[in-house]
C-alpha cells in the first residue's frame, strides 16, 4: 500500500548525518541558552533545512524539507493576498540601469549591494543590468504604461521571487544571505487616503501573518534615517531571538515619490491627470530564520502547526510477530487523518523507535503517535507533544477531533511561550547608564530629534528601530538632551 509523502521521508535520510541513523538531540554540540548564534547555525543544517556549501557565499541550497516549510508560508502569503484583491504577476530578473536610475534616492540606497550583469559572452553591454535588489525599477516603468485613467485604481500587484543584495556582513541561514526568496506587493491608489488603507490592510494582513506563524513582534515606525529609500515612511515588524532583535517584515508608504520619477499618471473623473499614490510590502525567508530562533530549542526544531511539513508522524513500535498487524492498525490511523486535512507520515524506516523518536524531535514536528501492541489491543494511541514533551493516550474513535484540538492548542502554547519572552525582554531605561545594564529591547523618551537618536545608537552600541506603533506615549525627557517628550522609541542590537 502507498502512503503519500513516505518517499519525501525516504529522501531526507540523505541529508541526515548518516545515510541510515536519525540525528540525535544529544548531537547538538550548542546550546540555545549558551550561544544563540552556533546553535542556529546547527540546528538549521543538523535538521536539513539548508546546505550552505554551495560555492558562491551566501547563496544556499534550500532541501527539501526547508523547503516544504517555506512553500507552506508562501501558500499562506498567497491567500492572505488573494483574499484582499492582489493579483499576482512575475517580473524578469534584471534590470536596465537607466531605469534602475530614474529614482535617484532608491538606488542610492542599494548601490552597494547591488548585483552588475556587465557582458553577454565576450561582449560588453550597451546598458549595464542589474540583479533585482527589489523590484521597484522594474515594476514602475510598465505601470506607467498600464494605468490610464482612474478607473485601473486601486491596482494591487504582488510576485514571489529572488531578489539579490550583496550582504557585507556575516552571512547566517535565511537572515543574511545574498540571493533572498522574497514576496513583495505593490500598489497604486488615486489618492493619500486610499494608500493609507492600503497601509491599515497591509499591517492587518501582517499581525495574521503573526498569528498563524505563532511570531509576535512590536510594529515600530522607523526613524526617517532608517526607512526605506525612496520611502515617505517604512514601518517594520521586528522579533527577539534570544537577545537580538530580527526584522521579519516592512510595509512602506511612497506617496508619489516613485510615480514621479516614472511617470505614473491616471485621468481623473474631472480629465485632469494626476500622479498615483503607491505602497509597498516585503516578507522574506527570514520568517523561516524566525521560526527556527523564536521557537526551536536545545532538541531541535519547533514548528507552528500551520507550517509544519508533517503535523503528525505516526511511529509503529512492533513486536516482530505483530509488525504487519501493528503497521495495518498505524495504516488506519493514517487514513483518518489525512482524509480529514491532516498533513501526516508514517515512518516505515527499518530503524529503532527511539532513533525514530530524536530525528522528529529534531525536525519539530508538532505531535508524534506512538503504536504498539497495547495501542493496537485497545484500539488507542499514544501522542508525544513536541513543545510541552507530555505523552497523552488518545481513543481511536475520537481520534480525529482529538488530534484537531491538539493542534490549535499546541499552536496558542507556541504563540503565547513567546509572547510572554517578547514582553518580558522589553526595558523601559532612563538614562544610557542604565541602557549598558541591559538586553533584548530597550524602551526610553526620545526628543525625536535625529541627532540624539544617532548618539543613543552609539553610546548604546545599538539600532534605533523606531516608534512602537500600537503603544501608549509616556511623557518623559529625552535620555540624550533631556527635553520634555511624550515619544517613546525602541532600541535593540541585531542578530
Amino acid at each position: 500500500m502507498g502512503i503519500p509523502g513516505y518517499e519525501f521521508g525516504t529522501i531526507m535520510k540523505k541529508f541526515l548525518k548518516a545515510p541510515n541513523i536519525p540525528m540525535q538531540s544529544d548531537d547538538m554540540e550548542h546550546k540555545k541558552e549558551e550561544d544563540i548564534s552556533e546553535w542556529y547555525n546547527e540546528l538549521v543544517e543538523l535538521a536539513g533545512l539548508c546546505d550552505k556549501r554551495y560555492p558562491v557565499k551566501g547563496l544556499n541550497i534550500w532541501l527539501p524539507y526547508g523547503w516544504k516549510i517555506m512553500q507552506l508560508i508562501d501558500a499562506k502569503i498567497r491567500k492572505m493576498f488573494d483574499d484582499t484583491g492582489h493579483a499576482e504577476v512575475c517580473f524578469p530578473l534584471l534590470i536596465p540601469e537607466n531605469e534602475f536610475q530614474k529614482e535617484a534616492e532608491h538606488i542610492k540606497g542599494f548601490s552597494a549591494q547591488v548585483f552588475w550583469v556587465t557582458h553577454a559572452g565576450e561582449n560588453p553591454l550597451d546598458i549595464k543590468l542589474v540583479l533585482r535588489p527589489t523590484s521597484e525599477t522594474a515594476m514602475y516603468s510598465m505601470f506607467s504604461i498600464w494605468i490610464r485613467s482612474h478607473g485601473d485604481l486601486p491596482m494591487k500587484l504582488y510576485q514571489i521571487v529572488n531578489v539579490f543584495r550583496y550582504e557585507t556582513k556575516q552571512t547566517r541561514a535565511f537572515i543574511r544571505v545574498r540571493e533572498i526568496h522574497f514576496f513583495e506587493s505593490h500598489t497604486c491608489h488615486a489618492d493619500a487616503e486610499d494608500a493609507e488603507r492600503q497601509i491599515k490592510e497591509n499591517v492587518w494582513i501582517m499581525e495574521k501573518l503573526g498569528s498563524a506563524l505563532c511570531l509576535p513582534y512590536i510594529l515600530h515606525k522607523r526613524p526617517d534615517w532608517d526607512k526605506f529609500a525612496g520611502a515617505v515612511y517604512s514601518l517594520g515588524a521586528d522579533l527577539l531571538i534570544g537577545e537580538k532583535t530580527l526584522q521579519i517584515g516592512t510595509i512602506h508608504q511612497y506617496h508619489e515619490n516613485f510615480a514621479r520619477a516614472y511617470g505614473i499618471m491616471y485621468e481623473d473623473r474631472d480629465g485632469s491627470h494626476k500622479y498615483c499614490h503607491q505602497t509597498t510590502f516585503g516578507l522574506s525567508e527570514r520568517l523561516v530564520g524566525a521560526i527556527v530562533g523564536v521557537h526551536g530549542d536545545n532538541s531541535g526544531l519547533i514548528l507552528p502547526p500551520s507550517i509544519a511539513p508533517y503535523q503528525v508522524v505516526i511511529v509503529p513500535v512492533p513486536k516482530k510477530e505483530l509488525k504487519e498487524k501493528i503497521e495495518n492498525y498505524a495504516r488506519q490511523i493514517y487514513e483518518a487523518l489525512n482524509k480529514e486535512g491532516i498533513r501526516v507520515h508514517i515512518d516505515l524506516r527499518d530503524l529503532r523507535p527511539g532513533n525514530k523518536y530524536y530525528d522528529w524531535e529534531l525536525k519539530g514536528v508538532p505531535l508524534r503517535i506512538e503504536v504498539g501492541q497495547k495501542e493496537m489491543e485497545e484500539e488507542k494511541v499514544t501522542v508525544a507533544v513536541r513543545n510541552t514533551k507530555e505523552k497523552i493516550t488518545l481513543a481511536k474513535e475520537k481520534l480525529v477531533s482529538d488530534i484537531k484540538s491538539l493542534l490549535d492548542a499546541f499552536a496558542s502554547q507556541l504563540y503565547e511561550k513567546a509572547r510572554k519572552e517578547l514582553e518580558e525582554n522589553v526595558h523601559f531605561i532612563n538614562s544610557i547608564e542604565e541602557g549598558k545594564n541591559k538586553q533584548g529591547i530597550l524602551r526610553f523618551n526620545w526628543c525625536g530629534k535625529e541627532a540624539c537618536g544617532i548618539e543613543i545608537e552609539k553610546r548604546l552600541d545599538v539600532s534605533v528601530l523606531g516608534i512602537p506603533v500600537n503603544e501608549k506615549s509616556k511623557h518623559g525627557k529625552c535620555i540624550i538632551c533631556g527635553a520634555e517628550t511624550d515619544i517613546i522609541a525602541d532600541a535593540g542590537r541585531a542578530l
